[in-house]
């Protein structure tokens, strides 16, 4: 078994006994799934995006999850609110910059919170990440392009590493095989099922169990590869069970399968590569 592995199987055993408070200010669309993922993999979610209570809720967490799926000024003052909070106290940040790209409010929105905040970890498809680098981008609303996937895991590597060199953290690209580093480190993840892109929210859901695995530890690279794998995991384990009965029992068992991970099933099923720069 690989160091990295190992680390994150220790990981999943930390978070499933510690239960750390996930504050998430996520989108409307895939809330009540980011709450159960959350749920599933051993912590305790919270969603409060009212700017009234969103500083306080994030003091009382062990990391804080940021979304910008389905936008609105409202929530984004919240969402700075929360984030300078976090960074005040030493809390994680986790940010999903969805749709990046697509419109003056999200590419405005995404500049404002990492030039504010301090993320730990950003994870977002090829597209987004490929905004936050600086590069030309061709975002598909909340998809990646074509021509960004198309692009290799050679390209999404440079991609990432520029964007955690720019940001000081973790930069972690979600794909056919997920790319996660910090500037140091590299990691490639190959689990995953082509119906996770069939279901809305896996994304979402891959987001928020990386703030999980981040309450539960000090290392944002472990974090970020643990919730990633665990999310590709998932996949393969509901595609086995209920992938033939279509998507809405699909999506289903994705839960149960989170639900079920445990150290052993990462261990034996995660197929993760890494390198060091």
């Amino acid at each position: 078994m690989s160091d990295i592995i190992k680390a994150a199987a220790e990981l999943l055993g930390q978070l499933r006994s510690n239960k750390p408070l996930i504050h998430n200010i996520t989108n409307y669309v895939t809330v009540n799934d980011c709450a159960n993922a959350v749920l599933a993999i051993g912590a305790s979610p919270i969603m409060a995006d009212d700017i009234g209570e969103a500083a306080d809720i994030t003091a009382i967490s062990s990391a804080l999850v940021i979304n910008i799926g389905t936008l609105n000024h409202r929530t984004v003052e919240a969402m700075l609110a929360a984030g300078k909070k976090a960074n005040e106290l030493g809390i994680p940040v986790v940010f999903d910059p969805v749709g990046v790209g697509a419109s003056r409010l999200r590419n405005e929105t995404t500049r404002t919170i990492l030039s504010e905040i301090k993320v730990s970890v950003v994870r977002g498809n090829m597209s987004e990440i490929s905004f936050i680098a600086g590069l030309n981008a061709n975002t598909k609303g909340v998809d990646a392009a074509e021509e960004d996937i198309a692009s290799g895991d050679a390209a999404q590597a440079a991609v990432a590493l520029a964007v955690a060199e720019k940001l000081g953290g973790v930069a972690a690209i979600t794909g056919a095989t997920d790319i996660i580093t910090d500037g140091k480190r590299i990691a490639a993840v190959s689990n995953g099922h082509k119906m996770l892109s069939d279901v809305t929210g896996t994304g979402c859901m891959t987001t928020a169990l990386v703030g999980s695995f981040c309450g539960a530890g000090r290392d944002a690279f472990v974090a970020a590869v643990a919730g990633i794998a665990a999310m590709g995991i998932a996949g393969e384990i509901a595609c086995e069970n209920a992938g033939s009965k279509g998507t809405g029992s699909f999506h289903m068992a994705i839960i149960d399968a989170i639900s079920r991970l445990d150290e052993k099933i990462l261990s034996e099923r995660a197929r993760i590569n890494e390198t060091y720069c």
